[in-house]
């Protein structure tokens, strides 16, 4: 009795997940009649977190299919800006995106991030309780079934992965809201609330502050201030419309 056999082709976005023999072109590959499209696709390497669509002959199919002898398979990337519905966009960013996190925090996205390494099962966990697009960088995380929802953070560079993230997901821009330490709200302070964190010349050369609702870290305009300006006025060039 003769193998089962679909014909995959993986688009060019998705390319880097699979075999250098199978990222350009369609591609024969033996199925077993039995394991989902879903499945097949994850074993090529590919998260379902990056797929957008399956198309079988033509059709979009669920990836609850069960790919049949013959049948040709396109597997096509998400579209961009991507929508999670079900509840409002925030991200949760494992260990190894701690710059990200800052980033996407400074430009006022809800942003969690775990400083040292809880493991997948807790991540994926936290991600589903909360309702998080879990970013990360692991794939075999990113194929968790508990997950919320998930996605792959394609560079290493920091300023690549904040233009990957917004192009994507288009989040909601609200800068200088909330705590880059904590991802707490901030909140307009006076210079006696907060004088027991500043030094002598923070305390006598700004007059401005903010406070974390949360953590209680003060944010004023100091040496820094004119790098992440720049972060926020490029950030809105980076969405999609």
């Amino acid at each position: 009795m003769n193998t089962p056999e679909i014909h995959v082709e993986v688009a060019p976005e998705l390319a880097l997940f699979v075999p250098h023999a199978r990222r350009a072109g369609v591609h024969p590959l033996a199925v077993d009649g039995v394991s989902t499209l879903g499945h097949v696709i994850e074993s090529l390497g590919v998260p379902l977190t990056e797929v957008g669509a399956l198309v079988v002959d033509g059709r979009e199919v669920p990836v609850a299919h069960i790919p049949a002898d013959g049948e040709r398979v396109a597997v096509r990337p998400v579209t961009r800006p991507q929508r999670i519905p079900g509840a409002p966009l925030r991200f949760l960013l494992d260990v190894h995106l701690g710059t990200l996190a800052r980033r996407l925090r400074l430009l006022g996205v809800d942003t969690a991030y775990e400083s040292t390494d809880i493991g997948d099962p807790a991540l994926a966990t936290r991600s589903a309780t909360e309702k998080r697009v879990m970013l990360s960088r692991d794939r075999g995380l990113l194929r968790r079934r508990e997950l919320w929802a998930g996605a792959y953070v394609y560079s290493t560079r920091p300023d690549d992965q904040l233009h990957d993230i917004l192009d994507r997901f288009a989040p909601d821009l609200r800068p200088w809201t909330r705590c880059t330490a904590c991802n707490g709200l901030l909140k307009e302070a006076t210079k006696d609330e907060v004088a027991a964190q500043l030094k002598g010349g923070t305390e006598r050369s700004y007059d401005v502050f903010a406070q974390c609702e949360t953590c209680g870290r003060a944010y004023w305009k100091g040496a820094h201030h004119d790098q992440l300006e720049q972060i926020v006025k490029r950030a809105p060039t980076m969405q999609r419309p």
